[in-house]
């Protein structure tokens, strides 16, 4: 892809990515995943979204890639066992412990790289030292504070949209729920980014914050926010 991958955009020695690139990348992104859970034939679980795994094209359009770890099932169907793999800081909290990769596991994913896109923090980094709060914990605790808005990237030198960036937070927060059943579907995030529908609460229903130490069917896709070799699914 002509502009390589979001990390290096993010986290590289690029120049700094701007905020509207920024929310076009996330509804992109957001929109990959929608073709992937709802709208091929079959529910394809990707197992591996992150910054890298999102390339970026002449037009800053993001492209979903690396189909290696993805699963398919049918969409009816729960989360299913599927050995664990992935990368860390990016997996849902219940996909670590069982091993089952779900619909609401690649929306944890997609979460977290939402909040990157923002702070243009890696998911891994430890804000505090002390406390070893990794990004999304550090955003939440922002949140909570009512100060979200000190979590986006430096970078960008206030040059930003407020309202945009308290949506991608939150719905970054919302959507990396330690509890799989008060994430959104990619759908209900989609329409939070789309200001279609209201930012949600995320004071009630708040997770546990657990701290711990420190890749056949095959089919091309058509969906323009996929890469455009083609989709090959192992079982």
């Amino acid at each position: 892809m002509p502009n390589g991958s979001l990390d290096s955009h993010l986290f590289g020695n690029m120049p700094t990515l701007a905020w509207g690139l920024r929310y076009k990348i996330s509804l992109g992104l957001a929109s990959a995943l929608l073709y992937l859970h709802e709208e091929w034939e079959q529910c394809v679980i990707h197992r591996d979204i992150k910054s890298s795994n999102v390339m970026l094209d002449s037009g800053f359009n993001a492209k979903l890639g690396d189909f290696g770890l993805a699963r398919l099932m049918d969409h009816e169907l729960g989360p299913q066992t599927t050995g664990l793999a992935g990368t860390l800081g990016y997996m849902a909290p219940e996909y670590v412990r069982t091993g089952k990769a779900s619909k609401e596991s690649d929306v944890y994913s997609i979460g977290v790289v939402a909040i990157e896109i923002c702070c243009g923090r890696k998911a891994r980094d430890c804000i505090d030292d002390d406390s070893e709060m990794a990004l999304v914990d550090w955003v939440r605790f922002l949140y909570k504070k009512g100060e979200i808005l000190l979590a986006v990237d430096e970078k960008l030198n206030q040059d930003y949209d407020e309202e945009q960036a308290k949506r991608l937070m939150m719905v970054g927060l919302w959507c990396a729920h330690a509890d799989r059943r008060s994430r959104p579907s990619i759908r209900q995030a989609i329409q939070v980014l789309n200001f279609e529908a209201d930012v949600p609460d995320l004071s009630m229903n708040e997770p546990v914050i657990e701290h711990h130490a420190s890749n056949n069917q095959s089919s091309s896709s058509g969906d323009p926010y996929l890469t455009s070799s083609s989709i090959n699914i192992g079982r």
